[in-house]
């Protein structure tokens, strides 16, 4: 008898390795303006079903432009001092979206997507920044009852090397990079060339603080192959 060898696409046999799991699939997208500029169903949202299948996953999304993590991490701390002061608000009301889309739904897997940092390098809150990342993560998986929670962090572009503007914009890219590469959950993707080009505006951009149309389409796809990688790792 003849013996046929069969080829799959990566994509396809993530596809049917998890197509008869009951549970679903959630991806949480947050942060502050360069994921609230970001549409998942350009980019993010596509890639993943077409991992796991279009009834397999929930995406949930909230962001808001121009804050710092201490407005989702409620333990957060300065270095010196007590002021400013954590809120959490902004996590309060991710958490409710998050709650509202998993109601009745068994969770194969939790991806938490990250964009965020900007504000803190600008308050020159880096040397806490990697502890703080720790701290919401922790926060998130005690909240969700888990232990397994992935996380891809965005680290911030190249628009301030120099940290002439953002005091901690260098020290803030360390700490993301840091975060991610201490744990086997974790992942970062690069954002240095995504800020160049025509932004939404139809303006010319070079290195800006935002990304270009093309760099957020480029960014979902990246952050939904880190997300891939992650899930299809199951790491213990």
């Amino acid at each position: 008898m003849k013996k046929f060898t069969l080829i799959l696409l990566p994509s396809l046999l993530s596809f049917l390795a998890h197509a008869s799991e009951d549970g679903k699939h959630l991806f949480i997208l947050s942060g502050q303006s360069n994921m609230a500029g970001l549409d998942p169903k350009i980019s993010f949202t596509p890639a993943v079903e077409t991992a796991f299948g279009k009834d397999k996953v929930i995406v949930v999304k909230s962001a808001q432009g121009g804050q710092p993590i201490r407005r989702w991490y409620k333990q957060w701390k300065p270095e010196n001092g007590d002021e400013p002061k954590a809120t959490g608000d902004l996590y309060d009301v991710l958490m409710k979206s998050v709650n509202a889309a998993t109601k009745g739904e068994k969770l194969t897997s939790v991806t938490f997507l990250w964009m965020q940092g900007e504000r803190d390098a600008k308050e020159k809150h880096g040397s806490v920044y990697q502890a703080s990342m720790k701290g919401l993560l922790d926060q998130l998986a005690k909240d969700l009852g888990r232990d397994d929670v992935n996380f891809v962090i965005g680290r911030l572009s190249d628009f301030d090397m120099t940290n002439k503007r953002y005091p901690h914009w260098t020290a803030v890219r360390k700490a993301q990079v840091a975060a991610a590469e201490a744990s086997p959950r974790g992942a970062w993707v690069d954002t240095d060339d995504l800020n160049d080009g025509k932004n939404k505006r139809g303006r010319e951009i070079k290195n800006d603080l935002h990304y270009s149309i093309k760099g957020y389409e480029t960014f979902g796809k990246r952050l939904a192959e880190k997300s891939i990688e992650l899930v299809n790792k199951k790491t213990k």
